[in-house]
């Protein structure tokens, strides 16, 4: 037998009261997840359109793509108009958009590497090193920086500080093409000939007929 159990007018009221914000509450919850995935969907169709763009070579018609849909607080949005913005030539915003990035994720190495390049092109050497250095806080094995750091101050003839980046890029990858020829002239510059052809030796190993390799045996001769 089903039992009834009686509600007064008041109870019936109050449950209205009760009930209707909670209603109201559940509307406004589905209005704004629907507005967050439509942003979504523009964002990303945004994304589309720039790499199709990209790959027509029209970089500013790309970053506008992304500008239309632009978020301050966004990295993967900030990273990606540091990279359109370098390569249509736009040095100064591609260094704004990329610090942004790396504003976002201090730790990720990702944005550190974008941010490089267009200092490169106006040629802020010493900017560079310090983001390296950074780099290798996070990552003291990455051997990319690794090389890098050891070929810029090879480039400035100072072999001394060259030498430990180097050195730790071979001992990463011993049989790898571009550390063992760094390593090989910068050793001979450092008067360790002994080293040098050992190294030398190993690029032909590599490359029989490397003309860089061929060029430094003979020094050594």
């Amino acid at each position: 037998m089903e039992i009834l159990i009686p509600i007064s007018n008041q109870t019936a009221g109050f449950q209205q009261i009760l009930f209707r914000p909670v209603k109201y509450v559940f509307i406004v919850l589905a209005l704004l997840l629907a507005g967050q995935t439509m942003a979504q969907e523009n964002i990303i169709h945004a994304f589309k359109k720039s790499y199709d763009l990209e790959k027509k070579g029209n970089f500013k018609s790309a970053a506008d793509q992304l500008r239309s849909v632009y978020q301050d607080d966004s990295y993967e949005i900030n990273l990606r108009l540091g990279w359109l913005s370098y390569q249509g030539g736009q040095l100064k915003e591609s260094i704004d958009y990329y610090q942004k990035a790396v504003n976002l994720k201090p730790y990720a190495i990702e944005p550190k590497l974008g941010l490089v390049l267009p200092l490169s092109v106006q040629g802020e050497w010493d900017k560079i090193i310090e983001i390296y250095q950074k780099i290798l806080q996070i990552d003291p094995q990455n051997s990319l920086v690794n090389y890098r750091m050891g070929l810029i101050y090879y480039n400035r003839g100072n072999y001394d500080k060259a030498d430990p980046y180097i050195e730790k890029v071979v001992n990463l990858y011993p049989f790898d093409y571009d550390g063992l020829l760094l390593l090989a002239w910068n050793k001979l510059y450092l008067q360790k000939m002994r080293e040098s052809k050992v190294l030398f030796q190993k690029v032909l190993m590599y490359h029989p007929e490397d003309e860089s390799a061929l060029e430094g045996l003979k020094l050594i001769k």
